[in-house]
């Protein structure tokens, strides 16, 4: 398989549950946090809403929050959950912790999308995301041919595959929020699950 494979076919993706940062605005990236009490409702609300469809392989970032959500949306759909290290979070290096509109106001930044331009030189590069992230689910695509597979994952991951397979867009990516990626004779598309 080459380094930067393209998914064959469509998946799915979720956002993990928020966490106290993603509450106060804060980059997150690699820090581990736990999702809270809201956090673990968006875990439920997008198990209800993935209880019809038929899912069969979830495919989880190795982070807690990422997996806390999957085990919840495993429980519910009786579906096993594989960790898989292509799908963790994007690194901001020096600024995790820091908040996210002081940053964007610092430099002035009109779109978290413009965020990519201003990332620290320990942060990890963008185009290693996107290759990263495209390997990860044309590699589980691959391991389940004619299976469903959903991805719990992080914001930046799901944009990078969008900007990837979309052409550039960035959507507004909502915490219990089931998302099919899909290819279509006009392009690949995103659209939430409905």
């Amino acid at each position: 398989m080459s380094p930067t494979s393209t998914p064959s076919r469509a998946f799915l993706c979720v956002r993990h549950g928020a966490t106290d940062w993603n509450s106060q605005g804060r980059f997150q990236g690699r820090t581990d946090n736990p999702i809270n009490d809201e956090g673990i409702a968006h875990a439920f609300a997008v198990a209800r809403r993935l209880r019809r469809l038929r899912i069969d392989q979830i495919v989880s970032s190795p982070l807690v929050r990422a997996v806390k959500t999957a085990e919840i949306i495993a429980a519910a759909a009786a579906t096993p959950i594989a960790v898989d290290n292509d799908i963790t979070a994007f690194g901001y290096g020096k600024l995790e912790g820091q908040v996210v509109a002081d940053t964007m106001r610092a430099h002035g930044l009109k779109t978290v999308a413009d965020l990519v331009s201003i990332m620290p030189p320990d942060s990890e590069p963008w185009t290693s995301v996107t290759e990263r992230v495209q390997r990860c689910v044309a590699r589980w695509l691959d391991a389940c041919p004619q299976g469903t597979v959903l991805f719990v994952s992080h914001d930046l991951m799901m944009q990078a595959l969008s900007t990837a397979l979309c052409g550039g867009r960035w959507f507004n990516n909502r915490y219990g929020t089931p998302y099919r990626y899909a290819p279509t004779d006009q392009g690949w598309v995103v659209d939430e699950v409905y």
